[in-house]
């Protein structure tokens, strides 16, 4: 199936079908791949009207949930919180294919995939 373009309500919605389902969360930003596994408990999202700069995000997807994250150095650890937050930017991407999601924004790309 190919890549759909979807708005961020439609990608919310067939996200929101994916609770209580592991998740992996890849991020992609310049030369650093991270990976996170997660049961998804809930998906939510924040408006934070007090930012002091444009590079903090004036919208962010939490996805809640226990996991796991790895980086490059073959390391897994716990979540910190159980939140795992995306930066949201008026001009981010989000597209799925029937099995993953693609998030971009001008700092990286996200890949969600079931876990």
């Amino acid at each position: 199936m190919e890549l759909q373009f979807l708005t961020i309500e439609e990608f919310n919605d067939l996200l929101q079908q994916w609770k209580d389902e592991t998740i992996k969360i890849s991020k992609h930003e310049l030369d650093d791949l991270d990976e996170t596994l997660m049961t998804l408990q809930d998906i939510t999202y924040e408006r934070n009207t007090r930012r002091i700069d444009d590079y903090e995000p004036m919208h962010a997807l939490q996805l809640n949930g226990s996991g796991t994250i790895e980086t490059d150095a073959d390391d897994a650890q716990s979540l910190p919180t159980s939140v795992y937050e995306i930066p949201l930017e008026d001009n981010s991407l989000y597209e799925f294919d029937g099995q993953q999601f693609l998030l971009s924004t001008s700092r990286g790309v996200y890949k969600i995939e079931k876990g």
